[in-house]
């Protein structure tokens, strides 16, 4: 008999929806998700092939090439174009599959096709099922930054099925250890396994986290800001790489790189950024910029970050695991500071 699938209610200003973690989900979406009009599946390239048959009947199958650099408002077009073909009324379902470019492009289009219908999140990378694919943040890329244009959008459901990890590069896997090793930063209660044996609990303990934290502030008005600790730095190296780095590579070093910066404010012991490198090197996560990726371009990009505010940069720091915290008016942080960590963490050409 198989194992028994988890479930997670969560709630927000407008209602509730479930997030359902077990194996073997997709055969059975319609009923666990309650659709009962036509479903516009959204997948890509790479995830598509393995997947999109599980769903069952479709009124259209939309697939995008794989990779950041097709989150755009282009993509977005397209997947209008197809739902209208397809007559997609507000009585179908978009189903986003795959990672959390996908969840949050199909997401997006869900917010603004015939003013919003109903979407479900069915993450199958380790990153989206943890992080992206619950609490409602949906949008896509500009060439200035990332995710700088989109809307609040919460699905009528989110299936997590963790038989899809199998399929999932070794890379990828590792870039979404990073969103779960953030969440222990954050939440001391929630601590990992080793070794990890438990797929179903890891991803159902990680979710937890993230779901008392957008219950508690579904607007990112306060307290959700600290989910993007690791976030002002990485968005700014995978931006500057071209998105050669991946999220999780490039939050994974984000997050040194915050413990590196509340050491140097004196908000922090020195060794908590040892701490936090061991376990990221213990999932073949990096710990260090690219040499290839100046720091003056860095500190630039940073600046178009959605988390900075009345013309200041805002970033997640720490006091302890378990302690974060958003920088406002009571701590400055100064270019130069700021400046020194990204040269202090640079890989050596």
């Amino acid at each position: 008999m198989s194992r028994a699938a988890a479930a997670f209610p969560v709630t927000h200003p407008t209602g509730a929806y479930t997030v359902t973690v077990g194996s073997d989900l997709l055969p059975n979406l319609r009923q666990i998700a309650g659709i009962k009009g036509d479903i516009a599946l959204v997948s890509d390239s790479n995830v598509a092939p393995l997947h999109a048959k599980k769903i069952g009947e479709t009124a259209v199958t939309i697939t995008i090439p794989a990779g950041e650099k097709h989150k755009t408002l282009d993509s977005i077009r397209g997947i209008y174009d197809q739902l209208l073909a397809a007559g997609i009324d507000r009585k179908g379902t978009i189903v986003a599959l795959g990672g959390g470019v996908i969840g949050d492009m199909a997401g997006f289009a869900a917010a603004t096709y015939l003013r919003g219908i109903p979407f479900v999140q069915c993450p199958t990378s380790l990153l989206a099922m943890v992080d992206a694919s619950v609490g409602g943040k949906t949008g896509v890329d500009r060439p200035q930054g990332k995710n700088l244009v989109g809307a609040f959008k919460q699905p009528i459901a989110v299936l997590v099925d963790i038989s899809t990890l199998q399929t999932l590069p070794k890379e990828e896997l590792a870039s979404g250890m990073a969103e779960v090793i953030k969440h222990t930063l954050l939440d001391g209660r929630f601590t990992l396994p080793a070794p990890i044996t438990d797929w179903q609990a890891l991803v159902s303990g990680a979710i937890q986290v993230k779901r008392d934290v957008v219950q508690e502030d579904p607007f990112e008005q306060g307290r959700r800001a600290t989910l993007n600790l690791g976030h002002t730095f990485g968005h700014a190296i995978e931006q500057v790489s071209g998105y050669a780095v991946r999220h999780g590579e490039g939050v994974a070093i984000g997050l040194v790189l915050a413990a590196n910066l509340s050491a140097r404010l004196g908000v922090c012991p020195p060794a908590l950024q040892s701490e936090i490198e061991t376990i990221l090197s213990a999932h073949h996560l990096p710990t260090r910029i690219p040499a290839d990726l100046p720091a003056a371009d860095l500190y630039k990009a940073m600046w178009t970050d959605k988390k900075k505010a009345a013309g200041k940069l805002r970033f997640i720091l720490l006091r302890s695991i378990g302690d974060a915290f958003i920088t406002g008016d009571g701590i400055i942080i100064e270019e130069t500071a700021v400046m020194q960590t990204l040269n202090a963490l640079k890989t050596k050409a």
